[in-house]
């Protein structure tokens, strides 16, 4: 799918993507915990970079915990957006965030975040080279030494393991009530519209985006997360 394609498709599933997700959210939950003492050293008036935020989730859990913190929330497509704005108002933190419609690349390069989040969003991007690039604008958003939490699909495609896991997976998601069909069209979109790569080829992507080596911080099933910092003399 193409940048187009891909926001269509989250604009139609923004009303119901919580409550369709919802029977999953322990491993959200466990994401964001660990996301919090990764995070634990940032300043009292952090100002963290949340792309491809969603509807919200892992904004909301830092914005709660941390009554300083301002955030940049950038996600292309509207509606989900628009999901996100609702939480921020009912849950009043909406006046320490800015809303920003659209991809990355349309933000101000303006290297003043203290942190980031993105969370399975460059997944979506098949050409290595391009989702370094993706990285690279996360970094020149940073602060020198500013850190990423990301998380990402991962797994060796072509090793035995990546079978067992993905059978797992597939059980889980039915589980959370998807539909055969829904987990038929998820397992051909594994194969031809996500880029599931191996951890360490993931975290070499990452790296080449501007980041020293990535540290992987988190896995439940085939989601991995890792905690990057902006490499020292990296150019914005």
């Amino acid at each position: 799918m193409n940048q187009d394609e891909i926001k269509a498709l989250f604009d139609q599933q923004a009303a119901g993507y919580d409550a369709q997700w919802a029977k999953t959210s322990p491993i959200r939950n466990c994401l964001h915990l660990l996301v919090d003492s990764m995070f634990a050293q940032l300043p009292k008036d952090a100002r963290v970079l949340c792309v491809g935020v969603g509807t919200g989730a892992e904004m909301a859990h830092l914005a709660l915990r941390n009554p300083g913190w301002r955030f940049v929330a950038v996600e292309p497509s509207g509606a989900m957006l628009e999901v996100c704005r609702q939480l921020a108002e009912r849950e009043g933190f909406s006046e320490r965030c800015q809303f920003h419609e659209g991809y990355l690349e349309s933000l101000a390069a303006d290297g003043e975040s203290d942190a980031a989040t993105c969370f399975l969003v460059s997944q979506f991007i098949l050409d290595p080279q391009a989702r370094s690039g993706f990285f690279r604008e996360i970094s020149c958003r940073l602060k020198p030494g500013g850190i990423l939490a990301s998380s990402d699909l991962s797994s060796d495609v072509q090793s035995p393991e990546y079978e067992v896991l993905l059978r797992a997976w597939m059980n889980m998601m039915a589980a959370a009530n998807v539909s055969a069909e829904g987990m038929e069209r998820m397992r051909n979109a594994y194969a031809h519209d996500v880029g599931v790569l191996s951890p360490d080829r993931t975290a070499s992507i990452i790296e080449a985006g501007g980041f020293e080596r990535p540290v992987q911080f988190f896995q439940a099933g085939l989601i991995h997360a890792w905690l990057s910092k902006r490499a020292a003399g990296d150019a914005a």
